[in-house]
């Protein structure tokens, strides 16, 4: 028998009712979306992503949101660590890759010709 505790208890009310106004915000963002078709679509869809972007903010802010934040903390902590190519390191590998790409090309239409040449060979075609 283990030492830890299970103080997982469930959801707690206040978060209960965080996550069912997330989703009441997001349904409402769908259903505007289709019940609104005369407007135009731009509005249309900017208010579904404000609806939507609301309903993630809030449901962050729940005890079960909270690791999704930390965990996106995280990953801004990490992505400012990253050292970014230049502008000339950037196009002289796409260069490279461009060219090695072709090359690849031209080698996989080569053999695919041999054998198609091959296979015609053989069943006399």
């Amino acid at each position: 028998m283990s030492g830890k505790v299970d103080t997982d208890r469930g959801i707690s009310g206040v978060d209960f009712a965080k996550l069912a106004a997330a989703v009441l915000l997001a349904a409402a963002g769908v259903f505007q979306f289709f019940y609104f078709a005369d407007l135009p679509a731009g509005w249309r869809w900017i208010l579904l992503l404000v609806l939507a972007g609301s309903a993630l903010a809030l449901a962050a802010f729940t005890e079960r949101g909270r690791p999704a934040r930390e965990f996106l903390a995280e990953a801004h902590f990490e992505l400012r660590k990253v050292v970014w190519p230049t502008r000339q390191e950037t196009i002289q590998t796409t260069l490279v890759i461009t060219v090695v790409v072709i090359i690849v090309a031209f080698i996989l239409w080569v053999i695919d010709s041999i054998l198609a040449w091959a296979i015609r060979a053989l069943l006399g075609a």
